[in-house]
């Protein structure tokens, strides 16, 4: 896909996710695999005023383009690339009821069967590092080893997907169980969960289930 085409559904799906209640002014970041490196969104602007022009390419090394910043988050949108190879699009955000679930730092248990969009019976919470930090890359790098969708701890959310569309969806779906997870546990902790059996056969499903998008 060209270079502009995908800068514009970076843009559209930042758009999205602050029309969908997932984020907040200037924070969070979206971007996508390309030319072995990336395209990410900048630092700093906010995302009703960007442009295709704005979006940035880091390559494999790190480098970004000459005279574009990146978002100071760029390593750890690397780090899922290197962890998940069946990644093509990544989505980070501060949705508020997965920043108040790593603000406790809890991973989100399997209290619900789409746990298992995230990639296993839990969404995990990795520990606090300092944002933009190799330290929060190297925390992203070990929680996406086996997972599609974390936590950060007194931060947000990350998910990865194989298609923007596709990762737009599991953050909606991660921030939803999030909610859940929140008004169960403030009923009954610890909460009831599904049994490790029960998610093995969901996601065995969930490898012909799921949103159907193939672009990318």
């Amino acid at each position: 896909m060209k270079r502009d085409t995908l800068s514009r559904e970076i843009i559209n799906i930042c758009l999205e996710m602050t029309r969908l209640g997932l984020n907040q002014g200037t924070a969070g970041n979206v971007s996508v695999r390309y030319h072995n490196g990336m395209l990410i969104t900048p630092t700093g602007i906010p995302y009703e005023q960007l442009t295709e022009t704005h979006i940035v390419y880091v390559d494999e090394n790190g480098q970004p383009e000459d005279n574009k910043r990146p978002s100071s988050e760029w390593r750890f949108h690397q780090a899922v690339y290197h962890a998940r190879p069946d990644a093509n699009a990544v989505v980070h955000n501060h949705a508020i009821h997965c920043t108040a679930v790593s603000i406790l730092n809890k991973s989100i248990p399997a209290i619900h069967y789409m746990i298992a969009a995230a990639g296993g019976d839990s969404i995990p919470c990795v520990p606090y590092a300092t944002f933009g930090t190799k330290q929060l890359s190297d925390y992203v790098f070990n929680g996406f080893k086996n997972r599609k969708a974390i936590l950060l701890q007194h931060h947000g959310m990350i998910v990865c997907e194989v298609n923007l569309q596709k990762a737009l969806w599991l953050a909606h779906e991660v921030e939803v169980l999030a909610h859940l997870y929140l008004q169960t546990l403030a009923i009954q902790n610890p909460v009831p969960i599904l049994s490790p059996e029960e998610i093995a056969i969901v996601l065995e499903k969930f490898k012909t289930y799921g949103l159907k998008i193939e672009k990318n």
